[in-house]
């Protein structure tokens, strides 16, 4: 729902003293395009995309900004109020595992939570208000830690916006969206996003969505409050052979009380000292969460059905530090510091049937703390720019589960050494090497468990800290408004994290390695039309030789933005998710989706129109799909082995009114 709201200069949180009677500084950021990587970018595969670059993007969901990055996809199967699924070299993400988010330096992975580790809700955005998107991809930056196994993703707000403006957006299946933002003085911005849809799914949707927004620049600091609610009915997947033999229509649902309500609260404080170099952050934030799914219906209790509730509720405290440094003899130096403790005072999972709860199988209660000490230290040779780069990461868990047996203090240390090289061939033509280890964290419940919360049988411990080591060699190269880049990597997981479907919940399994290209072009060739492409490929194994299970092979996407005139603009975006095996053996795989959305804008002065058509295709092919045993009334007591799937959403029109004041 990014729009051509706001395409204006802001004011970023750079207001500075300089010495101790000097006056403050400010930093001025503009909305501008792609950013040049010339010169800067340390690795093929990184890079900074700016508003005008995804401002006239059509977008379903808020989380679907992300597929802003190249190569990444985005999908959803279980309600628009719930984290997405991510895709990225090679990686069925679950909802974050082994991608790492940030919303103005603040973490919005959540580890050890009630639905999927390192779980990840981008709903919390509100798009017109994102000014950048950062990200950098495999484990080479030590200023990444956690979940950046595959990359990361940097996502910052703006702190002016240029007058008042106000977003009225009306759609099918009653979609209704408001948008709004207001400057109480220059250096306090409010703002408001609002939105309720039915869903075109035969169960109502009925999502219910409110995101509210406050920040204030105090003497440098920029304080930001920002609330997030939600509560929405979900259309979990559905078996294949229901659809076929006419059991079940495309957009129905088997069990119709799935659904959830969730809220995020964070207060934060950012500094950025440009001349000192210095960038702090501190906040709070309090989380919520109260899902119902129903991935199997009836295969585990033919009588109630097998339903179940997570249950996660949270405080998260942290902050960090990032300082730069000049060495002398051509060297320069980042250093950085973060700590982070989550008192997540519920976290469990119960049977319900019709959302109503009716045996607990776990509650625990835990306290997760992380640290971390990085550094970078650069220097040229000529031509050739190095980085030498080194993290540690500390990270330990008390888990006070309601079996005693399962309870226990846990703790781990990883050294993450990195190296980046970058040879500047000229100005238009870069050559990089990158290596690094990076990881991922366990649940810590799984790195403490011994024995199973339903059978009861001894269980298998995961380790807290998994490692991954990956290395990319790459290329960019841009002449007369085209770029060209290039990269070819491979990663080694020490433990992969596999979703399990008919358990709804994901676990740790073997050793797996990955590889595989990307290419991105950009071109511009006039000042009123920009044409972009990217394809990412991946050869994903276990080290067994096994394949991995929803590992989607390749990803390509293309999008076209025209300015028609003084006053229009008419955008294109076209995506295509590969097929993928679904199980180890690869017999069974899902079949590759395509999907194209348009947006059209109309200027008038101070006004906008704008019509938004998303899957302009009307394509029927599945947002995602699983492999796994489930049982419908009257099927074998043991369930029917199908593939469950989610379709993509059926063709829909919006349409918007902007208003600047």
């Amino acid at each position: 729902m990014i729009r051509s709201a706001f395409l204006i200069a802001l004011l970023s949180a750079a207001s500075t003293p300089v010495l101790a009677q000097a006056q403050e500084v400010e930093a001025i950021s503009v909305w501008g395009r792609r950013a040049n990587d010339f010169g800067r970018a340390t690795s093929a595969s990184e890079g900074r995309i700016a508003y005008a670059d995804f401002a006239v993007r059509p977008l379903l969901r808020p989380g679907e900004l992300i597929e802003a990055v190249p190569g990444l996809a985005a999908t959803q199967h279980s309600g628009a109020g719930k984290a997405n699924q991510y895709f990225l070299r090679g990686f069925n993400l679950d909802h974050g595992t082994d991608l790492s988010a940030s919303l103005d330096g603040v973490p919005l992975n959540l580890p050890s939570h009630g639905h999927g580790q390192g779980y990840l809700d981008l709903n919390v955005l509100t798009p017109e208000f994102v000014h950048d998107i950062g990200f950098k991809k495999g484990p080479y930056s030590a200023e990444n830690g956690d979940f950046a196994t595959a990359g990361a993703v940097a996502f910052e707000t703006a702190d002016h916006l240029h007058g008042d403006g106000l977003q009225a957006w009306v759609g099918e299946n009653d979609y209704y969206r408001a948008v709004g933002s207001k400057a109480l003085s220059q250096n306090v911005l409010v703002a408001a996003d609002v939105s309720t849809a039915r869903g075109a799914w035969s169960t109502p949707e009925d999502l219910k969505k409110i995101n509210l927004l406050g920040r204030a620049l105090v003497g440098g600091w920029s304080i930001t409050a920002l609330a997030y609610d939600a509560d929405w009915n979900a259309t979990d997947q559905i078996p294949r052979r229901a659809v076929e033999d006419g059991r079940l229509g495309y957009l129905d649902a088997v069990d119709k009380t799935d659904g959830g309500n969730t809220s995020r609260y964070i207060l934060s404080a950012r500094r950025r000292d440009l001349l000192r170099g210095l960038d702090s952050v501190v906040y709070v934030q309090r989380y919520r969460l109260d899902l119902y799914s129903n991935f199997t219906y009836f295969l585990e209790d033919p009588v109630h059905g097998d339903q179940f509730e997570q249950v996660d509720q949270r405080w998260i405290y942290g902050g960090a530090l990032t300082k730069r440094w000049t060495l002398g003899d051509g060297w320069s130096a980042r250093t950085g510091a973060s700590v982070r403790i989550d008192d997540i005072g519920k976290v469990g999972l119960y049977r319900a049937t019709a959302r109503v709860r009716r045996e607990t199988v776990r509650q625990d209660a835990l306290t997760e703390w992380s640290t971390a000490l990085w550094g970078e230290a650069s220097r040229s040779f000529g031509k050739l720019d190095a980085t030498f780069g080194l993290r540690a990461d500390a990270m330990g868990a008390d888990v006070k589960a309601g079996d005693p047996r399962n309870a226990g203090d846990v703790s781990d240390l990883l050294v993450s050494p990195k190296l980046a090289l970058a040879w500047r061939l000229s100005k238009t033509f870069e050559l990089y090497a990158d290596a690094g280890r990076g990881f991922h964290s366990n649940d810590a419940r799984g790195a403490v468990i011994t024995v199973d919360p339903v059978t009861g049988d001894p269980a298998e411990r995961a380790p807290l800290l998994s490692p991954s080591d990956g290395a990319e060699l790459g290329l960019r190269w841009k002449r007369a408004g085209l770029t060209l880049t290039a990269a070819a990597w491979a990663l080694r997981v020490d433990s992969e994290l596999v979703y399990v479907g008919d358990a709804g919940f994901t676990e740790a399994a073997g050793a797996t390695r990955r590889k595989g290209i990307e290419l991105l072009a950009d071109w511009r060739p006039t000042a009123h039309l920009n044409l972009t492409a990217s394809y990412a490929g991946t050869h994903a194994r276990f080290t067994n030789g096994d394949r991995i299970p929803n590992a989607v092979g390749s990803v390509l996407s293309a999008g076209a933005s025209w300015k028609l005139g003084q006053a229009s603009t008419l955008s294109l975006t076209w995506r295509r998710l590969g097929a993928a095996p679904l199980i180890e053996d690869n017999s069974v795989r899902s079949r590759p989706t395509s999907l194209v959305n348009a947006l059209f804008v109309q200027d008038f002065g101070k006004a906008s129109l704008m019509v938004e058509v998303l899957n302009l295709t009307n394509s029927k092919k599945d947002d995602i799909a699983y492999a796994y045993a489930s049982r419908l009334p009257g099927e074998p007591a043991d369930g029917v082995e199908d593939i469950h799937l989610h379709p993509v959403e059926p063709r829909t029109v919006r349409a918007g009114i902007k208003i600047n004041f």
